[in-house]
Order: C-alpha cells, then sequence, then structure tokens
C-alpha cells in the first residue's frame, strides 16, 4: 500500500511539471532564427550575447513579462508576436536558447 502511494505521489508531480522542464536549447535556436531574427535584425550571437544567463532567467520569469516587455520596446515590429499567448511553448525554447548561450556561458551558437 506504501509502495503504491509513493508512485501515485511520484506520477502525479511529473504530470505537475511544468512546460518549461522540456523546453530544448536547439529548438530555441530554430524559433529565434524562424520567428525573431527578422524582427530583431540580429544574428542568434548577438541575440544571446545581450544579457547574463541569470538575467535571461529573470527576464523569463513570470510567463516572459520581463522579455517581452524589453524586446517589445526594443522592437514594435515583434511586439505582435511576442504578446501572443500561442507562442509562449516557443518562446520557452527560446529562453533556453537565450540562457545555454548567455553573454557569460562561454558557450557559441552555431547561428553566429
Amino acid at each position: 500500500m506504501k509502495t503504491l502511494k509513493t508512485v501515485l505521489a511520484v506520477l502525479a508531480t511529473a504530470a505537475l511539471m511544468s512546460s518549461a522542464a522540456y523546453a530544448d536549447a536547439a529548438k530555441g535556436q530554430k524559433y529565434y532564427l524562424k520567428h525573431l531574427k527578422p524582427k530583431f535584425q540580429m544574428n542568434g550571437t548577438k541575440f544571446a550575447a545581450q544579457h547574463t544567463q541569470d538575467e535571461w532567467e529573470e527576464l523569463f520569469e513570470e510567463k516572459g513579462e520581463g522579455f517581452i516587455q524589453e524586446f517589445s520596446e526594443k522592437y514594435p515590429k515583434a511586439k505582435m508576436w511576442l504578446e501572443n499567448p500561442d507562442n509562449w511553448g516557443k518562446l520557452q525554447h527560446i529562453r533556453d536558447f537565450a540562457i545555454e548561450y548567455g553573454s557569460d556561458s562561454g558557450n557559441v551558437p552555431s547561428c553566429g
């Protein structure tokens, strides 16, 4: 009985995990190149280097409010896309891309 409760607790916890746990930096790079690069007019290396990894994490807290606000102001052409709730899944991946290649990461994306 105790084992069954433990198994159910583990399954319930796994079911409640955020979709951010499934985000992927490689997908984020692809989404950035397809959707945001034309609007931001910069390659992925310059985009990711705008902030440190910790700064990117902060910008993407609260469903990306800080990121959406900052980049909507800097790039008004991107505002509609950034504010569209249907794009939140893509932004999760872009978040991972930005964190993976943040200015203090030492990593350089291949989309330079």
